[in-house]
């Protein structure tokens, strides 16, 4: 139980990491890519930190997700299932280097998505504007891959074992489950494990701005990083 005045810890570690965040550019429009393996807590993570953000911030906070820049379901499975069309071929970055990333840098609005996957329809939301010195936070997975490496400010890897994100992210879904899915080496998981694989090895050398473990999810722990002793390189948790 939080004793009485104090905050929860989870609260302490958004407000210190969203600190960090904000004092990226300062003063100027800035990119801040939120990564990490599917199940891992992204989302939840980035709007906690978007609706905290007019009490602490200082500064305009806006998040996307790159789950708006999915290809059509046919380009995304045009050569099949596997971990290494995941990888390569789930994501339209162009469009999101179009819509988002570009103008932003140049002082105009974004267009937050383009595609919808659930219904594997176009989308067309209305622009959003953002103030000189915006944060704009690009959320989802591979976001640390070797072709956006030069797009961002900053970035942040939220990692848990896989033994806790791939139950977590199977509890998202209403049907398809099979028997014993939550164990990560099921074959059921093979698409997704397998292409977060993939990219680890294509990211590893690509130090995190900061990590936060997000294991337990009341109680994260906020990593920077240290170059002598990089916690991001090493072999991947159990």
């Amino acid at each position: 139980m939080t004793s009485p005045g104090f905050l929860p810890t989870r609260q302490l570690v958004l407000v210190d990491l969203l600190a960090m965040m904000c004092a990226t550019a300062p003063g100027e429009r800035a990119l801040v890519a939120v990564d990490g393996p599917d199940g891992v807590g992204k989302t939840r993570l980035v709007g906690e930190l978007v609706a905290l953000a007019p009490h602490v911030a200082g500064r305009q906070v806006l998040s996307v997700s790159v789950d708006g820049f999915h290809h059509p379901r046919e380009r995304r499975y045009a050569r099949g299932r596997t971990p290494q069309t995941y990888y390569e071929d789930s994501f339209d970055y162009e469009a999101l280097r179009a819509r988002v990333l570009r103008p932003f840098r140049a002082g105009l609005e974004i267009v937050p998505a383009v595609h919808d996957v659930s219904s594997d329809r176009p989308v067309h939301p209305d622009p959003v504007e953002a103030d000189d010195d915006a944060l704009l936070v690009v959320e989802g997975v591979f976001l640390r891959r070797p072709e956006l490496r030069g797009e961002w400010d900053a970035t942040c890897l939220v990692t848990a074992p896989l033994r806790v994100t791939v139950p977590r992210g199977n509890a998202r879904l209403a049907t398809g489950r099979v028997p014993g899915d939550d164990d990560p080496e099921h074959p059921a998981n093979a698409r997704y494990v397998g292409g977060q694989r993939l990219y680890q090895q294509q990211a590893r050398l690509w130090q995190p701005t900061w990590i936060v473990d997000n294991s337990d999810l009341q109680r994260p722990e906020l990593i920077v990083p240290d170059p002598e002793e990089p916690q991001w390189f090493g072999d991947e948790p159990a």
